[in-house]
């Protein structure tokens, strides 16, 4: 996120805030309820170089959204309630919230568990079958990590090697950026092919790394076993599904629930997409989803969910716990679902 968008956001966040305005946005224009999409929980401070921070909250801030959510006047519920609640006719039913955490990274197991315990949290975790069994690339990670650990790096794009000076913050996030922005824009073989390039290069094991930061079969056994824990599956390797031919893309679907369904002894009923966004996903992969029997499946489409959602449970929206916006004055924005259904309209 570049310093200028940065800015913005959070000064609208702020006047927001400080307004009140969100509350009667709420009042107008009710949502029945909001997802909020997460990743990584851990304590440690962001680096200076850090651009997938805006996957990283703290444990304080976890456990300060869910009893603020509730002070508000939300109910934390299951997917599964939020599905039931979202096809009901009751009237004046109590606005819900969802936490879902996507990619089963480990700190999930040591930092986030404990707090949805101790509040009594349902959330659904949505799992990429290839990193827990050790063989995926989180490949964003890994270019943040290897370029945060060197002072040059070697490319090769387009069929040239390019060398890179990436000894400052301010030049290892232009390289940063860069690369990430050629990664998104690639087929997803071809992305593979670059980032085991720069990995070989860099002298970072793909596989090792991910098995540093995904839990394996016996952990998420610990989630499978828990009742406040909802297992959703993610695919099979995070590829977006759009890059995909149409078997390739159904088969990512299909073999991670057949996967989950054999490890884990139970066929997930729903599904996140790798990415999320319009260009990730479109109507082709809801589509699949919906033929595959999957009760739902969530987006990054921000967003709130209202009554209309009841006839479109494959494509649904989430609303992100940003990283860069951990204030607890922040909630009361968060869960306008009317006003990130008009941000996501644009």
């Amino acid at each position: 996120m570049s310093g200028l968008r940065y800015a913005i956001i959070r000064l609208a966040f702020e006047t927001l805030a400080f307004s009140h305005l969100s509350g009667l946005i709420r009042a107008i224009a009710p949502a029945r309820g909001v997802i909020f999409t997460l990743h990584r929980v851990l304590p440690d401070p962001i680096a200076d170089f850090s651009p997938n921070s805006i996957l990283q909250v703290t444990p304080k801030y976890l456990d300060a959204v869910i009893v603020r959510v509730r002070e508000l006047g939300f109910d934390t519920v299951s997917m599964d309630e939020a599905i039931e609640r979202l096809k009901s006719d009751k009237p004046k039913q109590r606005p819900f919230v969802v936490l879902t955490f996507d990619d089963a990274y480990r700190d999930n197991l040591k930092y986030a568990l404990p707090i949805l315990r101790a509040r009594k949290c349902p959330f659904t975790m949505y799992v990429p079958t290839a990193f827990v069994d050790g063989v995926g690339e989180v490949w964003w990670k890994a270019l943040e990590d290897i370029v945060a650990q060197r002072d040059a790096l070697s490319v090769e794009l387009d069929g040239e090697i390019e060398y890179h000076q990436c000894r400052t913050t301010g030049q290892k996030q232009v390289l940063f950026d860069r690369i990430y922005s050629r990664m998104r824009i690639m087929d997803e073989d071809a992305r593979v092919v670059l980032i085991r390039d720069i990995a070989s290069r860099a002298g970072l094991n793909l596989e090792d790394h991910c098995r540093s930061l995904i839990l394996d079969w016996s952990e998420l056994q610990i989630f499978a076993d828990e009742p406040l824990c909802t297992i959703a599956a993610h695919a099979v390797h995070h590829y977006e599904l759009s890059k995909l031919s149409p078997q390739r893309a159904r088969s990512e679907i299909v073999e991670s629930l057949r996967t989950l369904e054999i490890q884990l002894g139970e066929r997930p009923r729903h599904f996140s997409y790798p990415i999320g966004s319009r260009v990730a996903a479109g109507e082709r992969e809801y589509q699949m989803a919906k033929e595959l029997g999957l009760t739902s499946a969530v987006t990054t489409l921000p967003g709130g969910l209202f009554r209309r959602h009841a006839n479109t449970l494959w494509s649904l929206p989430r609303i992100s716990l940003n990283g860069s916006f951990q204030s607890v004055r922040y909630v009361p924005v968060l869960i306008t679902g009317a006003l990130f259904s008009l941000i996501g309209r644009t």
